[in-house]
């Protein structure tokens, strides 16, 4: 094994990292870093991609890698691009020019077919409603005929208002029920407001297990009210964590080795949220002020919004870790 081998292996090591889990971060494969680390440089595709490599498996373990490489340079190939690179480039970019060219005329001719469907949607309400507000402004002409045949019906509506006692005392009646009741309402919407007020004071966020998913363990997250749920990550070492919205394949939201003292914050929203930590006892993950752990070296945990059901026996017996006391 080489001394630059040694170096990025002890790096690994010191962070809890497998080459399994390199290769993850990295994205080069296994054999090859098993290479780099013996120093057996022929394995891998060409002296172009040696420096490459090793500059990627360094800043993966924490490692300056342009102090790395002058330290070695005299074990380390030069970097001697391909001949044949070059027109392979220009046509690669060639395509690419022309399948972007194709996705945006695809594209612009999808939102103008929606555009004209927006348009066309918009015409038809517009016309329709000024249609039926013409109607409803045009005059009733059987009411208007009624009242000229049949005159003595203009007087009808003054024996309603009558200006006899017994009319009076009823019209005060009304009025004076129509008072009380108002009152009666408010009464009770002041009664009802206050117990759950109340009851959202005294409710506590609940975090509980909720199976696995492969090497990933799921956490069922219960919030309280419309308050959004903080998931904080401090480090009291250095550990290498990835932070993605979602799950293990969603938006890479945080992506690198963290030092100690070094403290993120997070809200976990309805899409979840996907936590891998390099050296997870240099890694405090905590959720609405409760830990959460898997108890494994190298952790992936996956949280999820959603209602928790505390008569489960397997709730009852966890703490804020997730883990049985």
């Amino acid at each position: 094994m080489s001394d630059l081998g040694q170096q990025l292996k002890d790096a690994r090591l010191s962070m809890g990292l497998s080459l399994d889990d390199v290769q993850e971060i990295t994205k080069i494969r296994k054999r090859y870093l098993e290479a780099i680390e013996a120093g057996d440089y022929k394995v891998l595709p060409g002296s172009f991609y040696v420096r490459a490599f090793i500059k990627t498996y360094a800043e993966a373990v924490g490692i300056n890698a342009d102090e790395l490489l002058a330290e070695h340079k005299q074990n380390v190939p030069e970097a001697v691009p391909d001949t044949t690179m070059e027109p392979v480039l220009q046509k690669r970019r060639s395509r690419q020019t022309t399948e972007r060219n194709s996705k945006w005329l695809t594209t612009a001719l999808m939102w103008s077919f929606f555009a004209l469907i927006v348009i066309v949607i918009y015409l038809y309400f517009t016309v329709w409603s000024h249609s039926n507000e013409a109607k409803t402004k045009e005059p009733d002409p059987t009411s208007i005929t009624n009242n000229a045949e049949n005159p003595q019906n203009n007087t009808k509506p003054n024996t309603n208002a009558g200006t006899d006692q017994n009319g009076a005392t009823n019209t005060n009646a009304e009025t004076d029920d129509q008072t009380d009741t108002p009152d009666k309402g408010n009464a009770t919407d002041t009664d009802t407001t206050n117990p759950s007020e109340t009851d959202t004071t005294n409710k506590e966020i609940v975090v509980a297990p909720d199976g696995k998913e492969g090497s990933t363990t799921k956490f069922k997250v219960q919030p309280v009210g419309s308050e959004p749920v903080k998931v904080v990550i401090t480090a009291k070492g250095k550990s290498w964590v990835e932070v993605r919205k979602g799950n293990k394949n969603g938006e890479k939201l945080y992506y690198e080795t963290m030092e100690d003292g070094v403290v993120i914050t997070y809200d976990l929203g309805e899409e979840g949220l996907y936590i891998k930590s390099g050296a997870s006892p240099n890694t405090i993950i905590t959720v609405g002020g409760q830990v959460v752990d898997d108890g494994k070296n190298t952790s992936k945990i996956q949280l999820n919004l959603g209602t928790v059901d505390t008569t489960d026996s397997s709730t009852e017996g966890t703490d804020g870790t997730g883990t049985g006391q």
